[in-house]
């Protein structure tokens, strides 16, 4: 129940509002403050009750917070969560837009969003028109824009770093990776893996999107349901989150796991059961924070383009820290990477 979630959770605020017109649960779930202001994306989705959606934005929340730390930004972590009975379109969905936006609004910046699943910079342009606490609206706009790209080169990084920790050389030429999910993000990732002469595959359950890909990248096309099991150097998740689980974990067949998907871990043993399988694991916090490095990084320390590829590939340098520590603690890469976040939170 909500009051259950609420009362037992680590973070600092939940704010909870009902949208009577759209029958639309509305959760902004701060996490920290400790750094700066919580900043976290703003997810549209469907679920099929009010306590997944609050759960969802808890979580989410908590990662925000060990991301901000991990990459050293001056912010705090947070997540807000629109839960849709039906993902609205054109006029209803600018409206429910608005109305979310005069809630973060009424936080007084102590809440800063941007895009997450189901939004966009187009949406963070019509929550602007209320609320200024907005990251990436359209560059036209003034904002820093779509973070996806920003995101999958930091996860191209890690890549890197991870297979210079696994085989000795962060060279991709002939290894292959199979990218799991083909969206905004996982496809610029199959994009600049090709570029580095890897072998992409690709999988999506839009089947369309995938082979459309495949095909302008010479790659291979896994169907959906057996991409958890396929030969690989490079399991990629780009998808939705808590892909990896005691079920699915002794199905990999790859060195390494390494995706823009948030909360990939399904529980928190997975990440132990990772390690046991000799599977080296990327913390999905630290890979996929490029997106919140660009936005945070031009719009308010003011970096230019060189001082933003410079942290975006330093994503890379920390992941080869956390690895190095890892081994050197006996633990997994999980623990290694939330004990150094959590150094910094300090």
């Amino acid at each position: 129940m909500l009051e259950d979630l609420i009362s037992s959770w680590d973070g600092e605020e939940v704010v909870v509002r009902f949208d009577s017109p759209t029958r639309t649960w509305m959760f902004v779930c701060i996490h920290s403050t400790r750094r700066g202001p919580a900043g976290g994306g703003t997810r549209m989705k469907t679920y099929a009750a009010p306590a997944d959606a609050l759960a969802d934005a808890m979580r989410l929340s908590a990662a925000m917070t060990l991301k901000m730390a991990a990459v050293e930004l001056p912010f705090g972590g947070g997540k807000a969560v629109l839960a849709v009975p039906a993902l609205p379109d054109r006029e209803e969905r600018a409206r429910l837009l608005l109305r979310y936006a005069d809630l973060v609004a009424s936080l007084g910046g102590t809440f800063h969003t941007g895009p997450d699943v189901n939004t966009s910079s187009a949406d963070m342009d019509v929550i602007a028109e209320r609320c200024r606490f907005v990251y990436c609206r359209s560059e036209d706009r003034g904002g820093s824009g779509d973070p996806g790209p920003y995101t999958a080169l930091g996860v191209f990084h890690g890549i890197g770093a991870s297979a210079r920790h696994a085989f000795g050389s962060a060279d991709l030429d002939g290894r292959s990776v199979l990218v799991q999910g083909v969206g905004n993000v996982g496809g610029r990732l199959a994009d600049l893996l090709a570029a580095s002469d890897a072998r992409v595959l690709v999988s999506d359950v839009a089947v369309d999107r995938a082979r459309g890909l495949a095909d302008a990248l010479d790659a291979e096309v896994i169907p959906s349901e057996e991409a958890i099991g396929v030969e690989c150097d490079v399991y990629a998740p780009c998808a939705l989150g808590g892909t990896l689980s005691a079920e699915t974990i002794p199905r990999l067949r790859c060195r390494i796991v390494a995706g823009s998907a948030n909360n990939q871990l399904a529980q928190p043993e997975a990440a132990e059961l990772l390690r046991d399988a000799g599977i080296l694991y990327a913390p999905d916090y630290v890979i996929n924070a490029g997106g919140a490095l660009n936005a945070i990084g031009v719009e308010t320390l003011g970096w230019d383009r060189a001082t933003t590829d410079m942290r975006l590939a330093a994503i890379g340098d920390t992941l080869t820290e956390i690895y190095a520590n890892a081994e050197a603690e006996g633990t997994t890469t999980e623990a290694a990477a939330e004990r150094l976040a959590r150094a910094r939170l300090g």
